[in-house]
């Protein structure tokens, strides 16, 4: 494992602190703007006149998004005068990274401080989807509590921007040196929300990021290439798929309300029939935009081959793939990954229930960057203590 220190470093009814849960005010990062908004800050700003701020705002916009620049004067087909209005006008930041660490298997996580005392977590996993993709988060901690995951251990602090959640993109594009290049070259295809947070509790954020993201003229990466994970907020999954387009992946995790209320709280305000009915009615829907069910194997809890059976019956009629996750332990879990041998014996039952059921392999553990080890260091866990415990991890049987 390699490791680069850069620099040093509520559960529901709780009371956030609202000094750190506010951004605090500060120049307009463009990196957050569509391109719509992008033109109507300009106008608002006196940078440019009406007429050309759709023309000025689609330069800026490549240069920010498909060049990766950080400096308005390296927009060279800019006016001089119009990159000085810019830059008293506007930034183009990108946050500090307070930590990166490498596995030895190639997945890269990074700790990224978007303000005094908040911090998140990405993760960029080679070699899945077309090249390789990134996990991003859409909150810091999260109010679902679902209890296998270590995000859920962390209170809210609270939801990301538009810029903050693009800010982890370009985080990963500058690390890989990935700006200005296209097809076979790049390194990243695919965008998953599957970090940190509930992407659903913070929508409209969401959905400006992936409208910036899947911009043909910048980052370019296809809203098919995009998927968007929820554990469930029925409410507002029309709104996602009308808005983003985006694909859907949905946090299961068990086939009965009981043990569903268990995992994932969330359950209880929106039990299972009520999540089917929403996931059938989510725009789009079909075989060949199939919703991927996350199903987290723990052993002697939801791994048994009656369980497999129900899941069968309960996606019934549903265009769907399954990801069947093996259970990636974290400092203080009650829970333990199913054998390998269960996890195969049930996807087999899936797969001759004609559903594709692939494995995934864990990614990133010895880091604590696999699926369900997020947890950023807000809560001022010192880097070594959260070394050793990767470490200690890293020994343990699989």
């Amino acid at each position: 494992m390699e490791t680069s220190q850069l620099s040093g470093s509520n559960a529901l009814g709780a009371t956030l602190d609202l000094a750190r849960a506010t951004p605090a005010v500060a120049a307009v990062n463009l990196s957050g703007l569509t391109r719509g908004q992008l033109a109507a800050a300009l106008v608002e700003a006196g940078v440019v006149p009406a007429a050309k701020a759709k023309m000025r705002a689609g330069q800026i916009f490549r240069w920010v998004h498909f060049r990766g620049v950080t400096d308005f004067e390296q927009m060279t087909d800019v006016a001089k005068e119009t990159r000085a209005a810019l830059a008293g006008a506007f930034v183009l930041t990108r946050p500090e990274i307070v930590e990166r660490q490498v596995s030895k298997d190639g997945t890269r996580k990074y700790l990224i401080r978007v303000a005094p005392g908040i911090e998140v977590e990405a993760v960029y996993i080679p070699d899945v989807g077309r090249v390789g993709a990134l996990c991003v988060s859409s909150q810091v901690g999260c109010t679902l509590n679902c209890t296998f995951c270590h995000t859920g251990t962390q209170a809210l602090v609270r939801n990301l921007t538009a810029a903050e959640i693009v800010a982890q993109v370009q985080v990963a594009k500058d690390d890989l040196d990935e700006w200005a290049v296209d097809g076979e070259d790049r390194k990243l295809s695919n965008i998953v929300f599957m970090g940190m947070g509930e992407p659903l509790y913070n929508l409209d954020a969401v959905a400006d990021a992936i409208e910036i993201i899947s911009d043909n003229e910048g980052i370019a990466i296809s809203r098919r290439r995009i998927t968007v994970s929820t554990s469930g907020v029925v409410p507002q999954l029309q709104a996602l798929g009308e808005r983003t387009q985006a694909m859907l992946a949905i946090s299961l995790h068990a086939t009965n309300d009981a043990l569903r209320d268990v995992l994932v709280p969330l359950n209880r305000k929106y039990d299972i029939a009520t999540l089917i009915e929403g996931i059938r009615n989510y725009p789009g829907i079909s075989n060949a935009r199939r919703v991927t069910f996350e199903y987290v194997m723990l052993k002697d809890v939801n791994d048994s081959l009656d369980e497999a059976r129900a899941l069968v019956q309960l996606l019934k009629g549903v265009p769907a793939k399954i990801n069947l996750i093996p259970f990636n332990p974290w400092p203080g879990t009650q829970y333990e990954c199913s054998d390998w041998a269960t996890i195969e014996r049930f996807a087999a039952i899936l797969n001759r229930a004609g559903y594709s059921s692939p494995i995934r392999t864990p990614r990133g553990r010895d880091i604590l960057a696999a699926c369900g080890q997020l947890k950023s260091e807000s809560e001022k866990v010192r880097a070594s203590v959260r070394r050793r415990d990767a470490a200690a991890l890293a020994q343990s049987p699989s």
